[in-house]
């Protein structure tokens, strides 16, 4: 999925729209560092796509995993902009594998055979799964998606020309079936899926519904990602047969008889010393776990000030319109000027500008500096700023009268941020 991944961002001329136009970049805290590399983006994305193809032909396996997770993190950390959350989860499952015993069989590293392998390297594998499934569901259970139908009230109406489905779009009763029936899909076929007897039916309900969420939007390879993730729920028969029909192909030996590697057997009247992949695996699997409930730490409306809104696999959870400009104001002279960001930004980066703060903190910081070096002085900023969130009338979004040169990234966001006059119950 990730060497076609690579080839359909360069076929589009993507690299270039992306990493090569916009003379700016947004920044994730702690990697400011990392940033495009000119014309060497293009080589960045070929070692994505050559370790991502030495993985899936088991070519210095580890070595490629390594590579594989260091390029394509580094690409999704180039600009906050382009944050997708199939693409975070990409990432958190290549570092799990750099652990994961995945090149010692039908591989050219160790040859087209069978060799057992522990249990638990496969569990690792359903969990990471069942957990992008199970809290986008929990995300789901929020007032606005179940008792409002927000956003797919917004969006499913504007797809009336999709053959058969399109005037359907549009009666209300469709979008909360839409609403609620994704929420069911999401908290429900982990389960479903580990449990055999109604495993093959949830694989169809899993290719239905992201061939169906395809269809509907444009969420580029999160369908075809989720849907080859499934198959590791499938007991060990029915990849094997796969394979054998593989090998069929293939220029490789016929024998399908499952041997063990004295390598990995357990001695089972002593209990094994822990390894260090396990908990290295342990380790990160605690992390996905954990990591997405950071968000009761702060105080705030969840949707309006976003603070652990990322990295938490809330999907598709919201529709927020914006309308921003700076104000940069000379505290010397009080003389001030309007300044557009469109005049730095591209059409992307501008619309998801206007309605994430720490975006547009951190492009006050950014006008400040610049205009520090043109003028030896630097200037106050103030913004104006209007959000619409899930329907709602579009309201003032930063405090106008707040210098934001004086707010930092770890200031409270509802110091900065107007208050939201709504309440959104849920998690």
């Amino acid at each position: 999925m990730m060497v076609l991944s690579v080839i359909r961002f360069w076929a589009n001329g993507w690299i270039e729209k992306l990493y090569l136009e916009p003379t700016y970049f947004f920044k994730y805290d702690y990697f400011e560092w990392v940033r495009p590399l000119g014309e060497g983006t293009y080589a960045l994305f070929a070692v994505v796509g050559l370790s991502a193809l030495a993985i899936a032909l088991g070519w210095k396996y580890r070595l490629a995993t390594i590579t594989f997770f260091l390029s394509f993190t580094y690409v999704e950390l180039m600009d906050k902009t382009t944050y997708l959350n199939h693409y975070y989860f990409v990432s958190l499952l290549a570092l799990a594998m750099i652990f994961l015993p995945a090149g010692k069989s039908y591989s050219l590293d160790a040859g087209w055979r069978d060799l057992k392998v522990p249990t638990w390297t496969i569990q690792s594998l359903k969990l990471f799964v069942a957990v992008v499934y199970f809290y986008a569901g929990l995300a789901k259970l929020n007032s606005d998606w179940l008792l409002h139908a927000q956003p797919l009230a917004i969006w499913l109406p504007g797809k009336y020309s999709i053959p058969l489905l399109g005037g359907l779009l549009q009666e209300r009763w469709v979008q909360f079936a839409f609403a609620w029936g994704g929420a069911a899909y999401d908290l429900l076929i982990p389960f479903l899926l580990l449990w055999k007897p109604t495993r093959k039916l949830a694989f169809v309900a899993v290719v239905i519904f992201h061939v169906l969420t395809r269809v509907l939007f444009p969420i580029g390879m999160f369908p075809y990602i989720m849907i080859v993730s499934a198959l590791i729920f499938f007991e060990p028969t029915i990849h094997q047969r796969i394979l054998a029909w593989i090998g069929r192909f293939l220029p490789v030996g016929q024998d399908s008889e499952f041997k063990s590697s004295p390598s990995m057997e357990v001695d089972a009247d002593r209990k094994p010393a822990l390894p260090f992949a396990k908990i290295a695996v342990i380790a990160l699997l605690a992390f996905h776990l954990i990591f997405p409930w950071r968000y009761l730490l702060h105080d705030g409306e969840l949707f309006w000030t976003e603070e652990g809104y990322r990295f938490s696999w809330r999907v598709m959870l919201m529709e927020k319109a914006g309308y921003v400009s700076y104000r940069l104001v000379n505290p010397e002279t009080g003389r001030s000027r309007t300044v557009e960001p469109s005049q730095y930004l591209t059409t992307f980066q501008n619309k998801q500008l206007a309605t994430q703060p720490d975006f547009l903190l951190e492009f006050a910081h950014f006008l400040a500096e610049r205009e520090a070096k043109r003028t030896g002085t630097v200037p106050q900023v103030y913004v104006d700023s209007f959000v619409a969130l899930n329907g709602r009338r579009s309201q003032p979004y930063l405090r106008s009268d707040i210098d934001l040169v004086t707010i930092s990234p770890t200031t409270p966001r509802t110091e900065w941020l107007m208050p939201f006059k709504d309440t959104i119950y849920g998690l």
